[in-house]
């Protein structure tokens, strides 16, 4: 009999009570709770995040992602009258033109123009993307992220039924790059005392940029793993950051990626000795079990989605058996799930 040796998607799935997918964020971000988890000795610890720098030793690097999330859902209708629709930019393509999605896509094709709010901004759509989406121009008499912030609403993911309040909650306090559809929930975590207690202890810490696609939400569909399509993503890794990892690298210390966001960028420009050099691009690097890690030494990380691109990653770098144990842990700890929830130290 033939043994079936492809990894299933089926079995990146675990059970999980809805009651726990965080619908907002808790009223002090740091006051998370977060699970550590043993790479190797697959021990698990229950704790805060305020305690993170104690997990942590001098001279490790903290990876950050500095992106920063657009309001990039729009609800306009069609210049000549028509129906309403609702945009969702995904990436910028160039200064006005953005590849989008479009809902109900019948409403978008070729050539019709969308109005948004009182007519300060229109799109008119261009042509009709592979994946189904839409790249559509932009026009408007200001900035578009001038119009954008006045006009369009924060993209929370599907799960979180519940209204934002603030949508800064949805940003890292260190967002700086505009650019994404998601948030990088791995460091929403982080506050200023989180900071300057990593900075007494000798910890350090550097940046660069990921924009994430909404792709990352996405459940694998495909029977197996390696059929499925990766969507890419815009990066940058600054110099400096490289410069920064090298040396860390070179005195001992342990690069802690905080985030898969984070993780992928630093393994697409790793070369075999770990070392890495600025860069910037497009990566739909897939990692999944069998990956080797070339950069990274520890990773930051909150509750993912089942079968998704993600938990596959954390599968990769700590045991697709350890991390399911884990993820029952918390379950039955009731930890938060998925974006607005706890957080997950792998060491």
């Amino acid at each position: 009999m033939e043994i079936d040796s492809k990894l299933k998607t089926e079995d990146f799935s675990y059970d999980l009570p809805p009651e726990l997918i965080a619908q907002e964020p808790l009223r002090e971000r740091d006051n998370s709770r977060l699970l550590v988890l043993g790479r190797n000795s697959g021990k698990i610890e229950d704790t805060t995040f305020k305690r993170l720098p104690s997990y942590l030793e001098r001279g490790d690097l903290l990876i950050l992602n500095n992106t920063r999330v657009l309001p990039a859902r729009l609800l306009g209708r069609k210049k000549d009258g028509g129906g309403q629709v609702e945009l969702l930019l995904l990436r910028r393509l160039e200064e006005m033109k953005w590849e989008v999605l479009c809902s109900p896509g019948k409403r978008a094709r070729p050539g019709v123009v969308l109005t948004f709010g009182s007519g300060q901004l229109e799109a008119e759509v261009l042509e009709k993307t592979a994946a189904g989406g839409r790249i559509v121009a932009f026009k408007t008499a200001h900035p578009l992220e001038e119009i954008l912030y006045q006009l369009g609403q924060v993209p929370l993911p599907p799960y979180i039924k519940k209204h934002l309040e603030d949508r800064e909650r949805y940003q890292t306090v260190y967002a700086s790059e505009e650019g994404s559809a998601a948030a990088p929930t791995a460091g929403l975590h982080f506050t200023a005392s989180v900071f300057e207690e990593l900075r007494t202890r000798g910890i350090d810490w550097a940046y660069l940029t990921l924009h994430i696609g909404v792709g990352t939400f996405r459940p694998v569909k495909d029977k197996y793993i390696e059929d499925h399509l990766m969507h890419s993503e815009y990066f940058e890794l600054p110099a400096s950051t490289a410069q920064s990892i090298n040396r860390t690298r070179e005195k001992g210390g342990r690069i802690v990626a905080v985030g898969t966001t984070c993780c992928r960028v630093l393994e697409t420009l790793g070369d075999g000795q770990g070392k890495v050099s600025e860069g910037r691009g497009e990566t739909d690097l897939f990692i999944y079990p069998g990956y080797h890690f070339k950069v990274i030494d520890a990773l930051l990380t909150n509750f993912h989605l089942p079968r998704s691109t993600l938990l596959m990653l954390i599968s990769a770098f700590a045991g697709r058996e350890n991390i399911l144990k884990a993820y029952e842990k918390a379950v039955e700890l009731r930890y938060r799930f998925y974006s607005f929830g706890d957080s997950m130290l792998i060491l």
